[in-house]
């Protein structure tokens, strides 16, 4: 039996002279091919350009692109992977562009250094933003109306997206397809990828630092491997200290240089983490599903599970969990 691909919601991309193709890529992938397996209309991607025509990419290629920037800001979701220079203005034609596609309705999204067009154009004024670590500072100081956190893979304000760094776009995408079509689609759309669904933690652990070769870091591996594996039992320092033959003011020490955060925090994140999929696929009560994943009460779940999450946890399974 022949299955008639039927078109979904419009997704708009902008290409840009001396972009690197590894962000447009990322937006290709997710959005661009066909999945016909899911047996449902997919995402129809459109490349679009300030001026249509030749557009040259990092390493002395090119494409060429038709649309323009009235196809650009006619799409449902409007996506800018980045900016030629985060030091320069956004030009007049995008503004405007942004503008008139936000004032549609659509979805505007950025990655990496992207969030600094929707700056430009006024999109991130009184809004929590994200962009790469290394361009923060820059963003803050050029937009100070806008909330920049720096400490996050990528934030969902509703009608507008941003992603840090290059690779967190793949998050952010992967965020939407989970918006538009839940769990169980998004986790597939992930393992073709082979990269996971949900990655904990933020930029912190990305930022430059010393990272020398020691011993140690094999015993603090196994402490937290052993932790994932007994998420459900009382964990504190003290007992992954022991678990990797160190005091515990020597694993701290360890901890902090290898993840960029506390054994707490991170284990709080590996503990939200999990509950994702007992709330996805299951109707366990909230109190049990605190409870399995190692929460010592509901309410501390709710709290940290809010404070990750950007939601509570029921509703984050009206939207995501079993119909």
């Amino acid at each position: 039996m022949l299955r008639i691909h039927r078109r979904g919601p419009r997704v708009t991309v902008l290409a840009y002279d001396g972009m690197s193709v590894f962000e447009l890529g990322i937006v290709t992938e997710v959005f661009g091919l066909p999945r016909p397996e899911f047996d449902r209309p997919w995402y129809d991607l459109t490349i679009c350009a300030e001026t249509p025509g030749l557009v040259r990419v990092i390493g002395g290629a090119a494409l060429h692109t038709e649309h323009g920037l009235d196809t650009f800001a006619a799409g449902e979701t409007v996506i800018v992977p980045g900016v030629p220079d985060v030091r320069a203005r956004t030009s007049p034609a995008l503004v405007t562009a942004l503008r008139t596609a936000h004032a549609r309705g659509a979805r505007i999204m950025s990655i990496c250094s992207g969030a600094f067009a929707l700056a430009g154009a006024g999109l991130l004024d009184g809004r929590r933003a994200t962009t790469h670590w290394q361009y923060a500072g820059a963003l803050r100081a050029r937009h100070p109306a806008v909330q920049v956190d720096a400490d996050v893979l990528y934030l969902d304000d509703g009608d507008v997206l941003t992603s840090a760094g290059s690779a967190a776009g793949v998050d952010l995408c992967l965020h939407v397809v989970r918006r538009d079509h839940g769990p169980a689609i998004a986790n597939a759309v992930a393992r073709r990828l082979v990269v996971p669904p949900h990655r904990d933690g933020g930029q912190a652990q990305f930022i430059e630092a010393p990272m020398a070769a020691d011993p140690a870091d094999d015993r603090l591996a196994r402490s937290m491997d052993w932790a994932l594996g007994n998420l459900a039992a009382p964990i504190t320092v003290e007992i992954l200290a022991r678990r990797a033959h160190m005091s515990a003011r020597t694993y701290l020490r360890h901890f902090a240089r290898a993840t960029g955060t506390t054994p707490i925090r991170w284990l709080i994140a590996q503990r939200v983490h999990a509950s994702l999929t007992l709330l996805e696929t299951t109707a366990v009560p909230i109190e049990e599903v605190a409870a399995a994943v190692g929460f010592d009460s509901p309410v501390t779940f709710r709290h940290h599970f809010t404070r990750a999450m950007r939601t509570a946890p029921s509703s984050y399974r009206k939207a995501f969990g079993p119909s």
